[in-house]
């Protein structure tokens, strides 16, 4: 395990998924910085927080989670970025990946998916 727990910014419209997500991660010692319901609030709270580690879910309200990476990337927000989609078509992941991404998890997807993808491995 890593020695230096890290900033979290939770990105998804549902509840039920942000909760589930931070329940994991807090379990483990990350420190949950904010969490928001859609892209308007994502990229406000990403810039203002600057957090290590952001997951952002795919399919927001207003925003689809790859314009929103294609954003950060672009202004060079340094954030390990996590895409959580429900969707698992390979075009999906590959357009995840190829904009920056730096892991994709389907939903649903088990805890210990979650933690490797946030740590790197």
């Amino acid at each position: 395990m890593q020695k230096k727990k890290h900033s979290v910014l939770i990105v998804d419209d549902s509840h039920y998924m942000r909760a589930s997500i931070r329940n994991v991660l807090q379990d483990t010692g990350y420190h949950i910085i904010g969490e928001a319901r859609n892209g308007e609030e994502a990229l406000d709270m990403a810039f203002e927080l600057q957090p290590d580690i952001i997951t952002l879910d795919n399919t927001l309200p207003d925003m689809i989670g790859t314009d929103i990476l294609k954003v950060f990337r672009k202004r060079a927000l340094r954030s390990r970025i996590i895409i959580i989609s429900a969707y698992a078509q390979d075009f999906s992941v590959v357009e995840g990946l190829s904009y920056g991404a730096d892991g994709y998890l389907t939903k649903p997807f088990r805890p210990e998916e979650l933690l490797r993808l946030v740590l790197g491995d």
